[in-house]
């Protein structure tokens, strides 16, 4: 009996990639008008989400398609099987799992909370009495309206832009910003002299979709994630794009 258990606990190996991907390329489903991670020209497509999906094609030595659409039909081509993946600033979603397989976390597009590097708030309670600043209408609106019932009050600065928070608080007309990662990296890299300290107040995290019947598929994807994690190269890739806080 021993024996017997030992012998199953083994690991079978991954089947060929060839069997994995039968078309003989990964087909990537991805909405190329979300720049940073995808952008379309007249003949490339160019982004995050791009250079992930071509890192991941060569580590498992299988060519990458791209398949380009309107983010509303991204979950309906992987049901239907006109991709293999979607790589394309996919959030999370539990209500999903039953037909879609999500990798590891690629990135965390959620909301920071931003602060002058000299007067650093670590948390949402230090925001209490300060002045913060957010886009309005935008996720950081509900999320800091949402801790208004939670701590003692503090002053809203609405913004049209995410920028025009972030200029509020480099400017010194607000002690905090709350804005979502994406934005607050990419201000960062404009200002490379302004001294700022930044803390995640919501996660919200990107991932690759797999079809949940595709249990092969997905086990090589969420490896190469790891991998590229491990190795350094997910942070290459996301720096190359967004400068990191």
């Amino acid at each position: 009996m021993l024996f017997f258990m030992r012998w199953n606990s083994v690991e079978r190996p991954a089947p060929p990639i060839r069997e994995i991907f039968p078309y003989g390329v990964m087909r990537v489903g991805v909405d190329a008008s979300l720049p940073p991670f995808a952008v379309a020209t007249s003949d490339d497509l160019f982004g995050l989400d791009i250079d992930i999906a071509k890192e991941i094609g060569k580590r498992l030595n299988i060519p990458v398609q791209f398949i380009n659409m309107g983010y509303d039909g991204l979950y309906d081509s992987l049901r239907a099987d006109q991709v293999d993946v979607v790589i394309s600033t996919l959030i999370i979603d539990p209500a999903r799992t039953a037909e879609v397989r999500y990798s590891e976390p690629y990135f965390n597009a959620g909301l920071l909370l931003v602060s002058p590097s000299n007067a650093p708030l670590t948390a949402m309670d230090m925001v209490s009495g300060k002045h913060l600043a957010y886009e309005f209408g935008a996720a950081a609106d509900s999320e800091a309206r949402l801790w208004l019932r939670r701590i003692p009050p503090f002053i809203l600065m609405p913004y049209e832009l995410p920028q025009y928070a972030l200029d509020a608080v480099r400017l010194g007309e607000a002690e905090a910003a709350l804005v979502d990662a994406t934005s607050t990296l990419l201000y960062f890299s404009q200002h490379p002299d302004w001294n700022a300290y930044s803390v995640y107040v919501k996660d919200i995290l990107y991932a690759v979709a797999v079809r949940a019947d595709r249990f092969e598929r997905w086990e090589v994807i969420n490896n190469a994630i790891k991998a590229m994690k491990r190795d350094g190269t997910l942070e290459i890739i996301i720096n190359r794009w967004l400068q990191q806080p």
